[in-house]
């Protein structure tokens, strides 16, 4: 079952799932054990970065300046080792069968262009989305939501808002 998370930009979407999620108590081992996958929250430098959920470890993301080794998108640098560590730890998650929920946050005008975390996504929802069992949930921005279901060719999804996570059991 594929679920899209959707809202505006800096809606609370990514905050939402760390709150669902609950990534300081996954940290002492109380959080959610049943979900995995990758959220890409604001650092406390304000640069954005990966996180994987069950792990908590970080992959640096975004950088301040440009170098031959960085995807640029608006006045936003990242690096694309970062996507391509990405890429591979999401298609790896996948086969897991130790969750209940995989999160890709977040699909956006990078994947449109089959760049960022495109071969995650397009491997995850051809596995997810007729599976009744395991879930994914794709973060994508109001804006972008039916390029993305077009991009991808995702006919089967229920569509969720921030405060619909607290109903996924």
């Amino acid at each position: 079952m594929i679920y899209i998370l959707t809202g505006d930009i800096r809606t609370g979407k990514t905050t939402a799932l760390l709150n669902w999620v609950n990534t300081s108590a996954m940290r002492s081992g109380t959080g959610r054990k049943d979900v995995d996958g990758l959220l890409c929250p604001d650092g406390e430098n304000g640069k954005r970065y990966f996180l994987k959920i069950k792990s908590q470890k970080d992959i640096e993301l975004e950088v301040a300046f440009e170098s031959e080794k960085v995807i640029s998108v608006g006045p936003f640098y990242f690096l694309e080792s970062a996507f391509e560590t990405a890429n591979n730890y999401l298609i790896e998650t996948a086969r897991e069968k130790d969750f209940q929920y995989m999160i890709i946050d977040e699909l956006g005008k990078l994947e449109l262009k089959n760049k960022g975390l495109h071969d995650a996504a397009k491997t995850s929802i051809a596995q997810f989305m007729f599976n009744e069992n395991k879930h994914l949930i794709l973060v994508v921005r109001e804006s972008l939501f039916e390029d993305i279901i077009n991009h991808y060719t995702i006919s089967e999804y229920s569509v969720l808002g921030i405060e619909d996570l607290e109903n996924l059991k």
